[in-house]
């Protein structure tokens, strides 16, 4: 049985990997992808929901233990880095490179915060079954 916090958890991952699809298609663009959105909209729309279910996900879901929930935050959290990954490393190509910098930095940031989410849900998980 897939429990809500698995379903949100994918709904995550899904949107992260629509919206990686869409800037490596469109290279960032406004419009190149296969998404008709500006590169703030696509944020809004699909990059910024998966940050805020990942912690709604991980305190939602205190009992039971769940590793495979865990591998999914991390899975999450890592998507968000290689994105904030290649928002900085875009960032030279642009005029607003110290404001996409930023961003990426913050995206790493949230990212890693998200795996450490995930680790200490993996590990609370292992301590309860043990």
């Amino acid at each position: 049985m897939v429990s809500i916090p698995h379903l949100l958890s994918g709904i995550s991952i899904i949107l992260l990997v629509i919206y990686g699809i869409d800037v490596l298609v469109g290279g960032g663009g406004a419009g190149e992808g296969f998404l008709p959105f500006d590169a703030m909209t696509r944020g809004i729309g699909f990059g910024f929901p998966p940050i805020i279910l990942s912690f709604v996900v991980f305190f939602m879901s205190k009992n039971p233990p769940f590793k495979g929930l865990g591998i999914m935050l991390i899975i999450t959290g890592i998507l968000i880095v290689i994105g904030g990954l290649i928002s900085i490393s875009s960032s030279g190509e642009s005029e607003n490179t110290a404001r996409m910098a930023g961003e990426g930095g913050s995206l790493i940031a949230i990212g890693a915060i998200i795996i450490g989410l995930g680790v200490i849900k993996i590990k609370k998980s292992q301590t309860k079954v043990a």
